[in-house]
């Protein structure tokens, strides 16, 4: 197997891609090819089978598929019309066909070529559909395009590219008889390019029956220089069970990401989870394999498009998922191995951006935390989770940038003569410090309810290194973590906040969104104040403000919830 030299520096234009496809790429906002991208586009455009190991987030995508449309376009003006797809890409879920296709569309504008994707929850008949209509690129799960091969509604007799991408993978996944069935039904004159994250023997053996004297591209681990931060910021918060969701929401109010991935381990916890940061305020929603795929279509379609804050998932979502926008990702519950760990974090810090990584572990699943450290080679470290005054102290800091990208925007004539005036009453310094604090107090006033936090056992220690996304400030003094029984103050009253139980649960199919809604609508409550939700079996509890406790048992007992009359009452010993 060749080893290919480094390919030409500079732009794309300097691969060799035509006109058209380097105007695709730049109108995209794509400016420098990655290092996968620089040394595999000449290699196949010069017509070589390649074998790329890379790892995710670095480019692959585009390292294969403009070359393959670039041979495609300019082969196009002497091929009869419709002779069956001339560029396939094997990709082991749906949720990357789904990626790999759109950005292939993307990538081909203008060039006249089509590309469909194929994999299995979809509707069979209008894949059927697409296919006659005739597809140049197909983008496929092995399952599905084996499905269609037997059927003979997908014809692989004309084609011209074969990609396996993360074919690793597709073999862990047990793919390898669907392979070896779909490479017999394809030319031996094609083109074939291979991409793995790693080399391991079965790849190799793949390689050697498959592809012709490949050339073979290696994109190294980075190497950082000594202090040099790493582009995923890894931290953990030793949270018991009960009060992971109250912890959850403390670190989304904190963090303030962009855009997140929470994971939890089972579909039931991606429900529940997503009911109660809806009934918070959050724009989340579920994905998970038990949703029917027109629904998870459109909800990542909806993250695609920046129109979620938060996408609660299980790890069918972990794997192939490449949103460049992703700021966070929160392992809720924490990944079966190691690897799976890899993978979720994975889908942050996407080709050179920085991520954070944050895990909430129960204290019994510190020795695994470990055994992550170990195989990443990479420090998590244990943090405390902010309190209130953290939390007091973050939206001041924004309030101050606000105030300060006013001032730069300017326009401020029309309220100067305000200013003026109080100026002749007051000190200015006065004026402008009530100014702030009436814009502090506004956003203090909508910000998440004040939630318990627990952590069981004592922290290490650790520096943060840089800041959280979109947050402008340090995170203060390290310090032990409060015991289980802490509960933090009313940020008004000083008080603990009240815990009420309510004898209904999962048995009636009670949701946070449900209690939430009575008692904003009977209580006359906002929901900004309400604490931490839990639903059990039979019961629900909810954390409340002391002083409204009463009002809201009285307006849940005068109402009905799910269709039932319910009790409610104080949870004993619990305020």
């Amino acid at each position: 197997m060749a080893e290919t030299p480094v390919g030409p520096s500079g732009g794309f234009s300097s691969l060799g891609l035509s006109p058209a496809l380097v105007a695709a790429v730049a109108a995209l906002g794509y400016e420098e090819p990655t290092p996968i991208q620089r040394e595999a586009i000449p290699v196949l455009l010069a017509g070589r089978d390649l074998v790329g190991q890379a790892g995710t987030g670095t480019g692959k995508t585009a390292a294969f598929a403009l070359p393959m449309l670039d041979r495609l376009a300019k082969a196009s003006a002497s091929r009869s019309a419709n002779r069956g797809a001339r560029g396939l890409v094997l990709v082991p879920t749906r949720e990357l066909a789904m990626q790999v296709a759109e950005a292939i569309h993307k990538y081909a504008k203008g060039l006249n070529l089509t590309v469909s994707p194929l994999y299995g929850g979809a509707s069979m008949d209008q894949q059927v559909r697409a296919l006659r209509r005739g597809a140049d690129v197909i983008v496929a799960t092995p399952g599905r395009a084996l499905d269609h091969l037997r059927r003979k509604t997908l014809d692989l007799g004309a084609l011209d590219v074969l990609v396996l991408d993360e074919a690793d993978e597709m073999l862990d996944m047990g793919f390898a008889e669907d392979l070896e069935a779909i490479v017999s039904a394809t030319p031996a004159t094609r083109q074939t390019a291979l991409f793995a994250a790693t080399m391991a023997p079965r790849i190799a053996s793949i390689a050697g029956r498959h592809l012709k004297d490949p050339s073979r591209v290696t994109i190294a681990r980075e190497k950082r220089a000594p202090g040099k931060l790493p582009r995923v910021r890894q931290s953990a918060y030793i949270v018991s069970r009960a009060n992971k969701t109250a912890a959850l929401s403390r670190v989304l109010e904190f963090e303030d990401p962009k855009s997140a991935i929470v994971f939890c381990r089972t579909r039931l916890e991606v429900d529940e989870l997503t009911d109660t940061l809806d009934a918070h305020g959050y724009g989340a929603k579920a994905l998970h394999g038990g949703m029917e795929q027109r629904e998870r279509d459109r909800v990542m379609q909806l993250f695609r498009q920046e129109k979620l804050d938060v996408l609660v998932a299980t790890d069918v979502a972990a794997r192939g998922l490449d949103i460049e926008h992703v700021s966070h990702v929160i392992n809720y519950d924490m990944p079966p191995t190691p690897e799976d760990y890899v993978h979720r974090i994975g889908r942050t810090g996407r080709i050179g951006r920085e991520g954070v990584a944050i895990t909430l572990t129960d204290p019994r699943e510190q020795r695994f935390l470990r055994s992550i450290e170990a195989f990443t080679k990479q420090p998590i470290g244990i943090l405390t989770l902010p309190t209130v005054a953290d939390l007091r102290a973050r939206r001041l800091d924004a309030t101050r940038a606000s105030v300060r990208d006013r001032i730069v925007t300017g326009g401020l004539e029309d309220v100067r003569a305000i200013v003026t005036s109080l100026a002749q009453e007051f000190d200015v310094l006065d004026v402008a410090a009530a100014a702030v604090k009436l814009i502090h107090d506004a956003s203090d006033t909508a910000s998440a309810p004040v939630l318990p936090v627990v952590a069981e056992t004592r922290v290490r220690p650790v520096p943060r290194t840089h800041a959280p996304a979109r947050v402008l400030r340090g995170h203060g003094d390290r310090r032990e973590a409060p015991q289980a029984s802490t509960l933090p103050r009313d940020r008004d009253s000083g008080e603990p906040p009240a815990r009420l139980y309510i004898r209904a649960g999962k048995n009636v199919g009670m949701r946070p969104g449900d209690l939430v809604g009575a008692i904003t609508g009977e209580a006359g409550v906002p929901s900004r104040v309400l604490g931490a939700i839990r639903i059990a079996d039979d019961h629900s509890t909810i954390d409340v403000p002391q002083a409204l406790a009463t009002r809201i048992m009285a307006a849940l007992r005068a109402t009905t919830i799910r269709g039932n009359k319910v009790e409610v009452r104080r949870d004993r010993g619990k305020g």
